[in-house]
Formats: C-alpha cells, sequence, structure tokens
C-alpha cells in the first residue's frame, strides 16, 4: 500500500510537469509560428522555393500539436493513477511511447534542418532579389509583406539596401530612396548614403538567427521533456502491474 501511495504520488508530479512541459512547448510552438510567418510568407512567394523551406513552419506545428497532446496526457495520467484504472493507464503509457517518438524524430529533423537552413535560403538569394525587384513598390500586398516584416525584425532587404535597386518603388523615387527600415530610426529620408552608413542587416541573416537560436531552444526542451517521459511511463507500468496483482 505504502509503495502504491508512493507510486501514485509520483505519478501526480510526473504527469504534473509533463502538463506544465505541454503548456511550455504549446507556447513556444505558438511562438515559433508567429514569429516565423512573415518571414516564411516572404520566401514562399519566390519561384523555384525548396520545399525544404516549410519545414520551419511545419515544426511549429508539430510543437503545437504536441503541447496539446501532453496537456491530455497529464490529464490522463492523473486519473488512471486515482482510479486504478488499467485502461487508462496502458493508454497513458501507449499515447505516451508514440509522443517520446515524435518528439525525438522531430528533434532530429530540426537539428538537421538547422545545418542546412543556411545553403537552403542562400540558394534563394537570386530568386528573391528579383522578386523584389519586379513587385515591390508595384505588388501592394508584397510590398506591405515586406515592409511588415522589415519592421518587425529590424531588417533590410534580403541580404541589404542594395536589393532594392531597380524596384519600382526606387525608381519612382528618383532612384535614391529605400524604405526607411534600411536607415537608422533617427534618419527620415534613406537614400544611398544614408542606408551604405547604417549598416543594416539583411533579412536573410535574420531568418538565419532565428532558425539557429529556436532550434537549440526546442532540442533543448524536447530532450528534457523525453526524460520526464520515460519515466512517467515506468511508473505508470507498474502501477498497472500492481493493480493486476490486485486483482
Amino acid at each position: 500500500m505504502c509503495c502504491s501511495g508512493f507510486l501514485k504520488v509520483m505519478m501526480f508530479i510526473f504527469n504534473g510537469s509533463i502538463f506544465l512541459a505541454g503548456v511550455c512547448i504549446l507556447g513556444v510552438g505558438v511562438w515559433v509560428k508567429v514569429d516565423s510567418g512573415s518571414l516564411l510568407g516572404l520566401l514562399e512567394t519566390v519561384d523555384g522555393a525548396p520545399p525544404g523551406l516549410s519545414q520551419l513552419a511545419n515544426v511549429a506545428y508539430l510543437l503545437i500539436a504536441v503541447g496539446a497532446v501532453l496537456l491530455l496526457i497529464g490529464f490522463l495520467g492523473c486519473c488512471g493513477a486515482v482510479r486504478e484504472s488499467r485502461c487508462m493507464l496502458l493508454t497513458f503509457f501507449s499515447i505516451m511511447l508514440i509522443i517520446f517518438l515524435v518528439e525525438v524524430a522531430g528533434a532530429v529533423v530540426l537539428l538537421v534542418f538547422k545545418d542546412v537552413a543556411e545553403q537552403i535560403l542562400d540558394h534563394l538569394e537570386d530568386d528573391v532579389k528579383k522578386s523584389i525587384r519586379e513587385e515591390y513598390g508595384r505588388n501592394n500586398s508584397f510590398t506591405s509583406l515586406w515592409d511588415a516584416t522589415m519592421e518587425e525584425f529590424k531588417c533590410c532587404g534580403y541580404k541589404s539596401y542594395r536589393d532594392f535597386n531597380g524596384s519600382a518603388f526606387y525608381n519612382d523615387h528618383g532612384g535614391d530612396l529605400f524604405p526607411t527600415t534600411c536607415c537608422n530610426e533617427t534618419i527620415p529620408v534613406c537614400n544611398t548614403d544614408k542606408a551604405h552608413s547604417s549598416m543594416i542587416d539583411g533579412c536573410f541573416t535574420k531568418l538565419l538567427q532565428l532558425i539557429k537560436e529556436n532550434a537549440v531552444v526546442i532540442a533543448a526542451v524536447a530532450l528534457g521533456i523525453a526524460a520526464l517521459e520515460i519515466a512517467a511511463m515506468v511508473v505508470s507500468m507498474v502501477l498497472y502491474k500492481n493493480i493486476g496483482n490486485k486483482a
């Protein structure tokens, strides 16, 4: 009885931790999706963009789904221990095992994508610059998307302010005016000299930094949660066996 009671307490602790971890993973997934959405939207408008580019968004969806399921599992594990339901405990173990395998696969994919992200984004440079020259200042939705992205991430163009050379916006303003985000905030009119001296990073650099930083954080969280999940699965199977012996 003492051992069984201790295991029930452990189930509460483990599942409470898993529940909180689910909240964290869900929050990180939403954050990744919201922060990366505008930049990914820009790149998806480029002709010839490789399918691998969408993996960052897919990882965000995966995190949101895993976080939501962990919330459910935390509740299921607690109820199975309190009610001493072998069916609920077995269901808890099965779902936990599936989630564990998915998290490991997701962490591996994310780490691999982090390493190839720079190559994929660099490959897109010519196509992105072409789309800027053809659409920026002419297509209102495209222009608004770029403006919002550059404002949010404090970046300019794909690699630099020179990406806007030859665009409709550039030509319509005498060939010597760039978006205000290409200069420091204290500069009201962003011309070539001001843009050059401001040295604002391109959105390529910002996106790459975003991918690498999020990949490390997400992989670390997933590995930490995996350790808790293994412990929870072990405890659930011990309770499952003890309940069976009572019957």
